[in-house]
């Protein structure tokens, strides 16, 4: 569904999922999906987090990405999208890096500040030197992203860096927040797929899908344009 709204709404040059599926047969699928959809694909070789800690599993997925497909590439721009969040509006994430040299959805730890690992973007001119690490520095409690905060953002003033609205909302019609949680980042439907009750999983896709509807078509008329 990601593949199939990034198609039609975002102007990107190159949409590339980087696999890090615990089961083979996911990832076959997932292979599958993207050749069908005209997305590049990678399977990411396992980590010894995988499992174990989601979060340090995702920063290694990431720096895995950075050292072995980003850096070597050298892009003017890039970004990472985690695999549940869906654009609904035509949009172009890299348009505010033409004034700052990285943006995302920031996130605090006390006094630090860092991307949320799930939206961010970069201008490789600007970042292409530093010795990045989109892992987390747990002793801080900053998570995946945060370990970039002495190289990236300790001397950057957060109101400069573009923000867009955030809203948390219940998927489902008279559920409690947190057992159906999900967000609006900006015009962007997060599923958050990781929290809430896993007892209304399927339930709160379904509603997730029914959202994304409106969104899809006006993807398919803009891609077959």
């Amino acid at each position: 569904m990601q593949l199939r709204l990034t198609r039609g709404l975002v102007r990107h040059d190159l949409h590339i999922v980087a696999d890090n599926s615990v089961s083979d047969a996911s990832a076959r699928e997932n292979g599958q999906v993207c050749a069908a959809r005209g997305a590049a694909y990678v399977r990411l070789p396992a980590n010894p987090w995988t499992v174990k800690n989601p979060s340090r599993s995702h920063g290694a997925a990431l720096n895995w990405m950075w050292h072995n497909v980003l850096k070597p590439a050298a892009p003017a721009a890039f970004g990472f999208l985690d695999q549940d969040l869906f654009p609904t509006q035509p949009c172009d994430p890299f348009e505010p890096l033409e004034d700052a040299p990285f943006y995302g959805d920031l996130r605090w730890a006390g006094a630090r500040w860092y991307l949320w690992a799930g939206y961010c973007f970069f201008r490789f001119d600007a970042v292409g030197r530093q010795p990045l690490d989109f892992g987390l520095d747990w002793f801080a409690g900053l998570d995946t992203g945060g370990a970039n905060w002495e190289v990236l953002y300790r001397d950057v003033d957060p109101n400069a860096v573009p923000q867009r609205p955030i809203t948390a909302f219940a998927a489902l019609p008279g559920i409690e927040l947190r057992q159906a949680y999900c967000e609006w980042r900006g015009s962007w439907l997060h599923e958050v797929g990781l929290d809430g009750d896993p007892s209304l999983k399927a339930k709160k896709r379904e509603a997730v899908l029914r959202l994304l509807e409106p969104a899809l078509e006006v993807s398919l008329r803009s891609a077959r344009q």
